[in-house]
């Protein structure tokens, strides 16, 4: 079995201490997630704060604010930008309305209460809703988007199922026994693991050459075995 705090340790000495994402609190990390389609994190951070700057972060501004300024935004962060705008707007009237324009309260919440609240909104299902309560400081266990989760099925931890849950299932269940206890850095590996998978374990083409970890990892050698 792979070490995971081993992995994670090359990691962080490979790329230094990960930067957080700019959005503070569930409601702007729901936006966060909602800034931008298929585009790269700086651009995710200019259509955010582009809204920060032109509207302000806050449920009541962003309902208030002209559709023009909105949708100006909202085509910076790639195609079909009147669907991101909908969105937007969405996120604020569901802030305003179940939770009187103050999404921190669901940080008080039972975790599995805070994750349903979260799952309300756009383009948030269970990952999404666990990475953001992670980032607030709140659960347990280490949320995975596509990136980290291909890191450690490459890895070794869990295996690879003909569903997206099935897998992450897998691999949240190798992980067990495994995972820090202190939340900082369960948000660091998150963001390493993630930041690895976009830049060397790549979906196509993975950069098994000159992968920090790959004397860690089974991958290459299997990829060699296909070649």
């Amino acid at each position: 079995m792979v070490d995971f705090k081993k992995s994670i340790a090359v990691l962080k000495r490979k790329y230094g201490e990960p930067e957080l994402p700019p959005a503070r609190g569930p409601f702007e990390l729901v936006l966060w997630e909602n800034a931008c389609y298929l585009l790269s994190d700086e651009r995710r951070a200019e259509v955010f704060e582009g809204l920060r700057a032109q509207v302000g972060l806050d449920a009541k501004a962003l309902l208030k604010a002209p559709r023009e300024t909105l949708f100006a935004l909202a085509k910076l962060g790639g195609m079909r930008p009147e669907t991101r705008v909908f969105r937007w707007r969405e996120i604020a009237r569901i802030t305003v309305s179940q939770f009187a324009g103050d999404l921190d309260r669901i940080l008080n919440e039972p975790y599995e209460k805070a994750k349903k609240a979260l799952k309300q909104f756009p383009c948030i299902g269970d990952p999404g809703a666990e990475k953001i309560l992670l980032l607030c400081g709140v659960g347990p266990g280490l949320p995975l988007e596509s990136n980290g989760l291909r890191v450690l099925t490459r890895l070794g931890f869990g295996r690879t199922q003909k569903s997206y849950g099935g897998t992450y299932r897998s691999v949240q269940d190798a992980l067990q026994g495994q995972l820090p206890g202190d939340n900082a850095d369960r948000v660091r590996a998150h963001l390493l693991l993630r930041q690895h998978g976009k830049k060397f374990c790549r979906n196509n083409s993975p950069l098994c050459g000159s992968c920090a970890i790959a004397s860690l990892c089974a991958y290459p050698m299997k990829r060699a075995g296909r070649a």
